[in-house]
């Protein structure tokens, strides 16, 4: 969709957009446009429910006096006390009422409003899949092409491209986990990030045989059963002086998820497509930053596998040994991830030695048992880490949630048999998986986000349509931008 600000005026065509407070009169260019159509806006609040209550929508079709095709009247609850995010939701509200109304163009007044933050808002909802619809009746298509935010901000445009900038990383994240599993592979997947060169960020990609000789066991076992090549991509931006320690994140990028020789129940097994959600999170957010040029160096790592069944998969029962020498017991080859990440985690601290590590997976069923889909588990030993995103996340909307870490939870994953095992048993799931990440760390600070409930939806949500939510790119983008910018 089309982005665009003008002069605070009326527009001459399409839908325009009154922003409404609740239990008020139409102001400012709302009550000119309500005195130009002879009241009709004013009667038809009256006539309806409609009170400006937050996220209540009336639409009035061709009003007489207006050259606009329809009016929008958005509530927005009580405007006293809003916040950022309030704005960025008002947008996509504004977007989703008018997506599919008939109308190309359409103005929102942002009178007196953050226009920046609701062109985020209408252009992060304006998202959608649909690359595989090729028999989607014309009725059913979006119409809206362009949204144009009329302000008084001169500035406005320009604290939107910052904005568009991490958008455009959402959206790369919500098409990676968008795609089926037969086209997006770890090497296809590779050759994706491979593209982000353009953008100005340093690509590495190891295969099979260069992680063999730095001993990643752990990842390549996971890879094995499956016909198509394991790969480790880096990703290296470069923002701020050469000799600064790089910050890092660290994803898991299952592409697609059978549990294995573990297997998994059929029914829902197409969703693990979005398994590599944590990779697509890390491929986002480093696009977001180099889009906006971010003033720090950062370094993303993703283990691309697919785990697979065959004649060459691992057993239940195998023992493999890690990058870090440390040996593990895989006890149910489902719990996949985890061995995924011990190797790009300790490969990142050994190569890289960051300030701090995190790492985002969607690891456990038993997170959205835990947390639904509202908020991701965050696990990690650092108060600056997990009071850092949770502000990150108040403000994104990425919402988060700290779980605990405890050496009670971490015997749970001792093994006779060696030096650990990759299940710790049917309670605190989510808590033992991190525990053995953790194992991985070093010692390096590190945070675990269990993404697990919240990379994807099944209901439209304020800032998507169902599907792919690109969750976590604005979360972690705006705890770099408070944090870690020079």
């Amino acid at each position: 969709m089309q982005i665009e600000f003008s002069a605070l005026d009326l527009p001459a065509s399409g839908a325009v957009v009154f922003l409404v407070e609740k239990d008020k009169e139409l102001s400012g260019l709302a009550a000119e446009a309500d005195k130009a159509a002879g009241g009709a806006l004013t009667k038809a609040m009256k006539s309806s429910r409609f009170t400006g209550g937050n996220g209540q929508k009336l639409q009035v079709i061709a009003p007489a006096g207006l050259d606009a095709e329809r009016v929008l009247l958005l509530g927005l609850g009580k405007k006293d006390g809003m916040k950022a995010l309030d704005m960025v939701e008002l947008g996509g509200a504004a977007a989703a009422g008018l997506l599919g109304s008939g109308s190309d163009t359409a103005t929102i007044i942002a009178e007196g409003f953050d226009a920046a933050a609701i062109a985020e808002g209408a252009l992060l909802r304006s998202y959608r899949f649909d690359k595989y619809r090729t028999k989607e009746p014309e009725a059913k298509k979006p119409t809206l092409k362009k949204v144009v935010v009329a302000t008084a901000d001169a500035k406005a445009a320009d604290a939107f491209a910052g904005r568009k900038a991490v958008v455009d990383g959402v959206f790369l994240t919500r098409d990676l986990v968008s795609e089926p599993g037969n086209t997006l592979h770890p090497e296809s997947f590779a050759e994706r990030i491979q593209e982000l060169s353009a953008d100005g960020i340093d690509v590495e990609v190891l295969g099979e045989a260069e992680m063999a000789k730095l001993g990643m066991g752990a990842l390549l076992a996971v890879g094995q059963g499956s016909e198509k090549e394991s790969k480790l991509a880096i990703m290296r931006w470069n923002g701020a002086d050469k000799d600064e320690q790089p910050i890092a994140f660290v994803g898991k990028g299952v592409t697609f998820d059978t549990g294995g020789i573990s297997l998994k129940p059929g029914e829902g097994m197409d969703m693990m497509k979005w398994d590599m959600g944590g990779a697509g999170t890390v491929v986002g957010l480093m696009k977001a930053l180099a889009g906006r040029k971010a003033k720090v160096n950062a370094v993303g790592i993703v283990g691309l596998v697919e785990n697979m069944p065959s004649g060459n998969a691992q057993r239940p029962g195998d023992v493999v040994t890690s990058m870090s020498g440390q040996t593990i017991e895989v006890l149910n080859t489902d719990a996949e991830g985890r061995l995924v990440l011990a190797d790009a985690i300790w490969y990142c601290q050994d190569r890289y030695k960051p300030k701090f590590m995190i790492d985002l997976a969607t690891l456990t069923g038993a997170m959205i048992i835990s947390l639904g889909h509202e908020h991701a588990g965050i696990f990690t030993d650092s108060d600056d880490l997990a009071e850092g995103l949770s502000k990150a996340g108040a403000d994104t909307g990425d919402k988060v949630w700290r779980l605990p870490l405890h050496k009670n939870y971490d015997k749970l994953i001792d093994c006779p048999t060696a030096d650990m095992k990759n299940i710790g048993g049917r309670g605190a799931g989510s808590i033992t998986a991190a525990q053995f990440l953790k194992r991985f760390t070093n010692d390096v600070p590190w945070c675990h986000i269990d993404i697990a409930g919240t990379v994807w939806s099944d209901k439209d949500l304020p800032l998507s349509e169902k599907g792919g939510t690109g969750y976590g790119v604005r979360l972690l983008d705006k705890f770099v931008a408070d944090n870690h910018e020079g």
